[in-house]
């Protein structure tokens, strides 16, 4: 299940899989409030980088939030979540990223 958001405007850009289980539109929504909180956190401690990715662990899936950074600075994210049983975290980080750089933002 994989879907765009715009942080801002709080919508869905696009949506591919889902379910009865998990309404992707819904936790990127969600998801917008845990980017907003990590990167104030980044602001009080000083650091001065970018977010690559982030995982949240579920006792039976994982959530991987990889901001992106469009011209004007105004960012999307994908967000995807995976069945942790059938799933490869390591080969789903590297193809967010190879989407990542396939994507015009």
């Amino acid at each position: 299940m994989l879907s765009a958001h715009r942080p801002r405007s709080r919508s869905t850009a696009g949506v591919l899989g889902g379910g009865k289980d998990l309404d992707l539109a819904v936790a990127a929504a969600g998801n917008t409030d845990v980017i907003r909180a990590k990167t104030r956190t980044m602001e009080h401690l000083g650091l001065k980088r970018d977010i690559e990715d982030m995982l949240i662990t579920l006792s039976n899936q994982y959530h991987l939030i990889r901001p992106l950074k469009g011209r004007d600075g105004n960012g999307l994210f994908l967000y995807l979540v995976l069945d942790k049983a059938k799933s490869n975290l390591a080969m789903a980080r590297h193809q967010l990223k190879r989407i990542e750089a396939e994507l015009e933002v």
